[in-house]
């Protein structure tokens, strides 16, 4: 089949699926809906599968529907991309980029930077979302992406740049360390009131220590008082006084710094889950995409985010 032939009808479906009926898709495209409806069944009969669901009230999209759904809107948002930038000024970075970030990580140090970028470049459109589960940038179409933790080896279709280890203390309010102490040991944790990351499973996030080789990392999970699935929750409730965190210093640096939370055991002090800035290699020469790279890989630091030299 001519390469030409794969593009026709792409932009009917993906306004059918976008809007939910041919006649919405008709007048948007400024088509009949019979010539609508003759497009999505050439489009079908050339796939040989149905792409949607048909009742006299709803459509809906098929699995295959929502897989080539997929595909289409991406082919779709490359051919703009290019055809502005040819179109443009120059390098000039604008449109939609698409960016993940984790949860409080993200909020607190990326989405700054991000905002400062965009203040120099005020044509782009970033689409920003939050996550702390794991997402395939490949799979759902993501543009960049950070992580804290992830694969030991990144699928080929991504680029990835690590940029340090979260730096994990265990910290408590003055008041906690006032009514019951400050241990001395790991051992005198299991006699502590202790502050853990909660997963909506139920599950408590391991603690990190120190193996007895040199970069070994022990995993042991603490009998959490309370469990809290957020990072800035985490924080809440140890500035509360109800316990005992082991939290990164991107998190606690600023609370430490104004005494509002004390560091206990420094020595258990360690290195937690690698961080990286992740992007997908297809997209990474497209302007938008390799200035917002650029922007960002000086600056990201695992205590939080560090200037640019």
């Amino acid at each position: 089949m001519h390469s030409s032939e794969r593009l026709k009808g792409l932009d009917v479906f993906v306004a059918v699926a976008d809007l939910g009926s041919f006649a919405a898709a008709a007048e948007r495209l400024n088509l009949t809906s019979s010539a609508i409806s003759k497009s999505i069944a050439r489009l079908e009969g050339r796939l040989g599968t149905r792409l949607l669901h048909r009742t006299t009230r709803t459509l809906a999209l098929t699995e295959a529907g929502i897989t080539f759904y997929r595909t289409c809107t991406s082919v779709l948002a490359d051919l703009e991309d290019v055809e502005q930038a040819l179109k443009a000024e120059g390098d000039e970075p604008h449109g939609k980029v698409r960016i993940d970030l984790p949860a409080s990580f993200g909020r607190l140090h990326v989405l700054p930077l991000i905002m400062d970028f965009i203040r120099l470049h005020p044509l782009l459109q970033p689409h920003i979302s939050f996550s702390d589960r794991f997402i395939d940038p490949l799979h759902e179409g993501i543009d960049i992406v950070v992580r804290i933790g992830g694969p030991d080896t990144w699928p080929e279709g991504l680029g990835h740049q690590y940029f340090g280890a979260q730096r994990l203390i265990f910290c408590a309010a003055p008041a906690y360390l006032a009514r019951h102490g400050a241990p001395t040991s790991d051992r005198d944790l299991e006699q502590h009131h202790c502050v853990g990351y909660g997963h909506s499973d139920g599950q408590v996030s391991p603690w990190f220590f120190k193996g007895r080789q040199p970069g070994e990392m022990e995993r042991r999970t603490p009998q959490a008082r309370i469990a809290v699935g957020d990072g800035e929750g985490e924080v809440a409730a140890v500035l509360g006084g109800h316990g005992i965190g082991q939290l990164p210093t991107w998190l606690t640096q600023r609370h430490i710094d104004q005494g509002t939370l004390v560091e206990v055991l420094p020595d258990l002090a360690t290195n937690g889950l690698p961080m990286n800035l992740v992007w997908l290699k297809s997209r990474e020469n497209l302007p938008k995409v390799r200035a917002l790279l650029d922007y960002l890989l000086p600056r990201l630091a695992p205590h939080g985010t560090r200037q640019a030299d």
